[in-house]
């Protein structure tokens, strides 16, 4: 990388930050911290969900299966596209439906106190595991194209991640999401010709690939593979305590629908996008071997971007990955102030609430750190992402879900099925049984356990005609809730807004300094985002909530 390319980083960071700082002072309360005053807009919302789940994998996880087996990485992804639109149908109107802040909050009023507290430890034990596997990439990225020592990565950008989202709470997250999203769209769309160029064009390179490199279901990743894949991701997606709080921040039940439709949509057309670059850096340099494949994403944007162009890209793609980040430790910080810290103090005043629920965020951001740098001892970032999936996912997950639908579970019935669940896929997994599963039997097994013991259970209550749903009144929020939620959104549409005119700005300056062949790309989608910018601007000063009613 050259000195622009630093600058490039510096700039587009310290955009980053001051977007996140600026909600310093709007999370007064617990609500406008953990669901940001409860009424974000959909597509907001559905943009920071969609950020949060892809960016933890794309150009680490995804991109090393791209690279090393080509279209099957498209077919993964895929999933997730069927996963959105399962979640839009059924499950987000549920978790809007149900009135709670969070998913330990509805585990308390639908199973008791009790339950919800078993779940909540076991949530914040695995949660170290996913997000330390959500930092790594973070890390990985800056570790490739800096040279920077891969530990020191992992502490700077955690210590970084861990102030803002602190500050800022859920808001932050939410409008970083939407700018990384705004800003990698646009870089990878001029990274791919440049990179078809760089091969010889389309025909060159699907001439030159591997055999096997266009096949739909390639190696480990087998039909049963997808198929499994598909129900874990509509569980994990579905049911996550984090992603659940995308659901639940916006101001409708059909506007949860929306966000799980707008997820599905972007998933529909992404995969062709985002997974090609990786798999044409195979025609480039096919030498790449284990832990070395994570890095081709980012060694295809070394080799064609212009100079400047690779720093933006770089910045977003470290930002873009730490989303994952900000959004479990915004939730850890939740579940801890909700349902750990609050019923041991229930006198609190909110304002030492909010004091310890950045305290939280700090804890947990530190064993995110210690959990992310133990990840290149277990085997690389794709064993860790998919064995933890393939164990928790299903067990920790889909207990909860169940209950949205069923009245026939008690706690003792989904925590019991948990635990069995957990221990049978930890056996399997580490060969206890005497039986090592392959990636498909593994990922499988991790859903199907889970769904046939509910399902046993709920149809051996249902003959005996012994229903316990029991839930508690939700409170209506009052009007000045509402409305400091909607001023907050016109507020947060605002500071999305300034960034992006910041960002244009950045891309018209690296136009007039880059070659001509890709000055006019860079140029045209400055434009793009400058006008973007200046609609949304606009949409922020119309009259309070009158833009969000909807």
């Amino acid at each position: 990388m050259q000195s622009l390319d630093y600058i490039s980083i510096f700039v587009f960071t310290l955009i980053i930050l001051a977007a996140g700082l600026s909600f310093g002072g709007s999370g007064k309360d617990m609500k406008s911290f953990f669901a940001a005053g409860g009424a974000v807009p959909w597509s907001i919302s559905g943009l920071s969900l969609f950020m949060s789940f892809f960016s933890a994998g794309t150009f680490v996880v995804w991109g090393s299966i791209a690279y090393q087996w080509g279209f099957v990485a498209i077919t993964i992804q895929m999933t997730m596209c069927l996963s959105g639109f399962l979640i839009g149908r059924w499950l987000a109107p549920k978790w809007k439906q149900a009135g709670s802040l969070t998913v330990a909050e509805y585990l308390t009023r639908r199973f008791g106190k009790s339950t919800q507290q078993y779940y909540t430890y076991l949530f914040l034990i695995l949660s170290l595991g996913y997000t330390g596997a959500f930092l790594y990439p973070v890390a990985k990225v800056l570790n490739v194209v800096t040279g920077m020592d891969i530990y020191w990565s992992i502490w700077v950008l955690g210590g970084m991640i861990m102030v803002y989202t602190a500050v800022g709470g859920l808001w932050a997250v939410v409008v970083t999401d939407v700018l990384q999203f705004v800003i990698l769209t646009a870089a990878v769309l001029i990274v791919l010709p440049l990179a078809f160029t760089k091969v010889g064009g389309v025909e060159r390179f699907i001439a030159d690939a591997p055999d096997t490199f266009f096949k739909v279901f390639n190696g480990e990743y087998t039909p049963v593979f997808i198929v499994a894949f598909i129900l874990y991701n509509t569980i994990f997606i579905g049911g996550n305590w984090a992603y659940v709080q995308r659901y639940t921040s916006v101001a409708t039940v059909q506007s949860a629908r929306k966000v799980g439709y707008l997820f599905g949509a972007l998933y529909l057309v992404s995969p062709f996008i985002w997974m090609v670059p990786p798999m044409v850096y195979r025609l480039i340099d096919d030498s790449l071997l284990g832990l070395d494949a994570e890095g081709a994403y980012l060694r295809m944007c070394m080799e064609v971007l212009p100079v400047g162009m690779l720093g933006l890209m770089l910045g977003g793609m470290v930002f873009a990955t730490a989303s994952s980040v900000n959004t479990s430790l915004n939730l850890a910080a939740a579940v801890l102030t909700n349902d750990v810290y609050k019923p041991l103090f229930p006198r609190i005043s909110e304002r030492k609430q909010m004091k310890f629920a950045r305290v939280a965020t700090l804890a947990f951001g530190l064993g995110t750190i210690g959990v992310a740098c133990l990840v290149p001892l277990a085997g690389g970032i794709v064993e860790v992402v998919l064995s933890i999936g393939a164990v928790t996912g299903g067990a920790l997950y889909g207990p909860a879900i169940w209950g949205l639908f069923s009245p026939y579970h008690t706690g003792k019935s989904i925590l019991r099925i948990t635990l069995i669940s957990l221990i049978v896929n930890v056996g399997f997994k580490f060969g206890l049984f005497g039986v090592l599963l392959d990636r498909s039997g593994e990922m499988l097994l991790g859903v199907l356990l889970p769904i046939v013991l509910l399902a046993v259970v709920d149809v051996y209550k249902r003959f005996q005609g012994n229903t316990v749903l029991q839930t508690l009144d939700v409170a209506e929020e009052s009007k000045e809730s509402i409305q400091s939620g909607l001023e907050q959104n016109a507020y947060g549409v605002r500071v999305i807004a300034y960034a992006l005119m910041a960002t244009s700005l950045m891309f018209f300056v690296l136009g007039f300094l880059t070659e001509e062949l890709a000055a006019w790309m860079i140029w045209f989608f400055g434009g793009v985002i400058l006008v973007l910018g200046a609609r949304l601007l606009k949409a922020g000063r119309v009259e309070k909530g009158a833009y969000f009613k909807k």
